[in-house]
């Protein structure tokens, strides 16, 4: 059993834009399957190709893998907006970290979902659940950051994430078929609290109540 200390044994501070490595990775994976668009069935997650086929790495691959460029423009700047401000905090190791392994397990646990909900023929893709990660850290470890709603209507950043897993709730629940997968959204948000509470000791909730 990992004691307590080595899981939150912190990495040597760097920075160095990890966050736009990332973006990077995801323009080219983007222009990549323009010019080979079969490959998607190989990058993109799929419940019966990973399951019946054996295809484990999709559950890390999806998260690079965007349908239109509307859907990779709006995650690549969320990463930027949030994920530059989060690695300057914690250091490009400690981001690459909570971003990787905050998708992963997006892909792992809405793998399980689908499989349950027998919803094998989807193609999970997009980093989304990544994104809505990144920007929990955000608001836990920038608590009295106000974000700008459509650059008019200031927003204090913890009550942006609360109402955001409100909204997503309700549209997984009552919300018809969209082909957003609003529950790995959820496990985004889930993650990333897992994250603040066993990496770094934080307790979110603590955070925003003494925020207001």
């Amino acid at each position: 059993m990992l004691n307590r200390s080595f899981i939150r044994r912190p990495f040597r501070y760097v920075f160095w834009n990890a966050a736009l490595v990332i973006v990077g990775v995801n323009i080219l994976v983007f222009l990549y399957l323009r010019i080979f668009p079969d490959e998607v069935r190989f990058l993109a997650m799929n419940p019966a190709f990973v399951v019946e086929r054996g295809m484990l790495w999709q559950v890390f691959t999806y998260q690079f893998v965007h349908g239109n460029f509307s859907h990779l423009f709006f995650n690549m700047l969320g990463l930027v907006f949030f994920g530059i401000a989060v690695e300057r905090r914690i250091g490009s190791r400690e981001f690459i970290l909570l971003y990787l392994l905050s998708g992963t397990l997006c892909g792992a646990f809405s793998l399980l979902i689908y499989v349950l909900t027998g919803a094998w023929y989807v193609f999970l893709m997009g980093a989304s659940g990544a994104i809505f990660a990144v920007t929990l850290a955000y608001a836990v470890l920038y608590p009295d950051s106000v974000i700008l709603i459509w650059g008019i209507i200031p927003v204090p950043a913890p009550i942006l994430v609360i109402g955001y897993a409100a909204f997503e709730v309700f549209n997984l629940i009552f919300a018809s078929s969209s082909g957003v997968a609003h529950a790995t959204h959820l496990i985004g948000y889930a993650v990333a609290w897992a994250y603040c509470l066993i990496r770094f000791g934080i307790n979110p909730w603590k955070v925003w109540k003494r925020r207001f």
